[in-house]
């Protein structure tokens, strides 16, 4: 089978499968919506993991092809292409992994559920979008899959749509992403503007010539035409991505189904945005003061947004402002032009916060989808494989030595540590603080989910289990690259060629390379050497204050509490971004609406135009009608006297 047909069934078949399992459930029930959609995922990972083992061993070269033409206009050609290369091979592989996890997983979690089979055709038709969105060689189909994974995303927030909450979710979810999605459009109207094609590598090739372009904005100040075009871009990525101050949307979302929250806010949709500033790295590159704005906004949203997870007390909650603190810390790799570290971490956060997520929804499951930290405790003997899978998912996500996440976040605080950009040493301050958060929240979770003493009702209590096998499954295999995929993959993935091809960065730029010729030889060193850095002592430091607070002395953290109420107030809140966007934003358009509605549709249009326009004709109807009086002889009169006048003008 050629590359070309591989590339069509990987990205084709969760599509049909989304069909058939939506517009034929009913026929084909449970069981049949779920088998098929499942072996739909399931082809297309075999295939992904076939193609990035090919190019990993030197047997596939990177494809770059046009499939189909959709328009021809001028000298400008639309058409859905794939471009795979090393950075899109494994986006493929993490991309179905995680979804098929999930496929597997919902089979549990959904087993009740009337809307069993549109959920399956939803999260597959989700699959399709994301390919779309990584295996595209064009802004267009770039453009499509990311509408497209906004969409899918909008249905599945909402998907339990008789819960008010979640209708609201999903349409801030929606709503939040159009921002960006404007600030996206407006970076590909000017690439097209600039470059006159739409096409990645025609685009690339012609931009180092573009870089003293310049658009005028505001007041007729200049701007870098690359510059507006990058930070334009990152706009984009900022809604996807959730970086803020466009981040309100990703921890509302999880209102909808546990599932959803692993494969869309751990492993695909949210990562599109880090995906696309990588792929973009040649235009980025060009750009110093685009990178700063992209690394700054990272930091800001790493810290903080880390911060907020200290104080939640819904599982999913804490592992949703986790999921944003990481973001953030791709996105400070993408602003130091470690791309492939961005990547790195991309890759292996897929898997651990995959597995905590589905974990908090095996936890939720044994709870009878309470969700409240506070109600729980205890849950190690009754969840045995749940608790050893979570701590694995914790010690990915605090970086402990030799843990897949402790090799992608320590390369990215040492590339900043390296970088001499505009804004890097406060980029530095904020993603080594964030360790110490990280570490303080993660095991905050553990103790109060797994640990303590038992806070559950009696009825909740006498019904506790373990998840069943469809549940526990992709925790195991989760669980496993969670491990090891930092072990097999460091080397070639950020010190090896095997992204060259796909990322370019400027050697004067490349902290990455400058790290691995002074500070890395080999995986299990570089793990040895993670216990001396200021990053370990961070973590333990988080794990020894989390593990006094929560299991030795509880009072703590209320008396923190109380002491530092301000402080606690203001977190939750989540620093008033949601308060004031509702205000201002949505209560704003509300209130704008109804001065519209009242001055110009009720007052000017129905008052003066239509009812005004009507009451002119009646009044003049009116006057006329006094001249119709029936009588002959004035109209005879009226013929006389009009007749005499015209006369007169003739005359005279």
């Amino acid at each position: 089978m050629d590359m070309k047909t591989t590339l069509l069934i990987i990205a084709l078949a969760p599509l049909v499968a989304a069909a058939i399992a939506g517009l034929f459930g009913r026929k084909i029930g449970r069981i049949g919506a779920h088998t098929i959609t499942i072996g739909a995922v399931a082809l297309s990972c075999f295939l992904s993991i076939r193609v990035l083992m090919q190019m990993a061993g030197g047997e596939a070269a990177a494809f770059n092809e046009n499939i189909y033409t959709w328009m021809v206009t001028g000298d400008v050609s639309l058409h859905v292409g794939f471009m795979v290369d090393s950075l899109t091979a494994i986006m493929m592989t993490v991309v179905t992994f995680v979804s098929l996890m999930v496929h597997i997983y919902t089979i549990g979690y959904m087993h009740d559920d009337p809307g069993y089979q549109r959920f399956f055709s939803y999260i597959s038709l989700f699959t399709f979008a994301m390919l779309m969105l990584v295996m595209s060689n064009n802004f267009l189909q770039l453009f499509f899959g990311w509408e497209a994974v906004g969409l899918v995303s909008y249905l599945l927030i909402g998907f339990w749509y008789k819960k008010e909450t979640a209708i609201f979710a999903n349409m801030k979810a929606f709503l939040v992403n159009r921002v960006g999605d404007f600030g996206f459009l407006l970076g590909i109207g000017a690439v097209l503007m600039t470059f006159g094609t739409l096409d990645y590598i025609e685009v690339f090739e012609q931009a180092p010539a573009m870089i003293n372009n310049t658009i005028s904005i505001f007041g007729g100040v200049e701007w870098s035409m690359l510059t507006f075009i990058c930070i334009a871009l990152f706009i984009g990525a900022m809604g996807k991505s959730a970086q803020a101050p466009l981040h309100v949307w990703l921890p509302d979302s999880m209102e909808g189904p546990t599932p959803i929250s692993a494969l869309i806010h751990a492993a695909t949709m949210v990562t599109a945005g880090i995906f696309m500033v990588a792929r973009m790295s040649p235009l980025f590159e060009l750009s110093e003061t685009a990178l700063s704005f992209v690394m700054l906004i990272g930091a800001f949203t790493a810290f903080f947004m880390g911060l907020i997870g200290i104080v939640q007390n819904d599982i999913k909650r804490v592992v949703a402002y986790s999921t944003l603190s990481q973001l953030g810390y791709m996105t400070v790799a993408l602003g130091v032009s470690a791309y492939s570290a961005a990547i790195f971490h991309l890759m292996t956060h897929a898997f651990f916060k995959a597995l905590l997520f589905l974990g908090a929804g095996s936890v939720i499951i044994a709870m009878h989808h309470k969700q409240d930290m506070q109600e729980m405790g205890g849950l190690k003997k009754y969840m045995p494989i749940t608790f050893l899978t979570g701590w694995v998912g914790t010690l990915a996500l605090v970086g402990f030595p030799g843990f897949s996440g402790f090799f992608s976040k320590d390369v990215i605080i040492e590339a900043v540590h390296l970088s001499d950009r505009w804004g890097s040493g406060v980029a530095y301050i904020a993603v080594l603080l964030g360790v110490f958060i990280t570490a303080l929240y993660s095991f905050r979770l553990l103790y109060l989910t797994f640990h303590g003493k038992e806070r559950m009702d009696t009825h909740t209590k006498e019904h506790l289990k373990e998840s069943p096998w469809v549940v526990t499954l992709p925790l195991i295999l989760l669980a496993i690259p969670s491990v090891a995929i930092g072990w097999l993959t460091i080397e070639p993935l950020l010190f090896g060629d095997f992204m060259k091809d796909a990322i370019y960065v400027k050697p004067t730029n490349d902290v990455v390379a400058l790290f691995g010729e002074y500070h890395f030889d080999n995986a299990l060193g570089f793990a040895l050497h993670g216990f001396l850095t200021p990053a370990f002592w961070l973590v333990f430091a988080g794990f020894a204050v989390a593990s006094w607070v929560y299991l030795k002395k509880p009072s703590i953290a209320t008396q923190a509490k109380k002491t530092f109420a301000p402080v606690h107030k203001i977190l939750v809140n989540k620093y008033g971004f949601d308060a004031f966007y509702q205000k201002v934003f949505a209560q704003g358009s509300v209130n704008l609406g109804q001065m519209l509605w009242k001055w110009s549709d009720s007052k000017f249009i129905d008052g003066l135009i239509v009812n005004g326009s009507a009451k002119f004709v009646n009044g003049v109807s009116r006057m006329i009608r006094g001249l119709q009086s029936g009588y002959l002889y004035h109209y005879a009169l009226v013929m006389i006297v009009a007749l005499i006048v015209l006369i007169g003008v003739y005359v005279f």
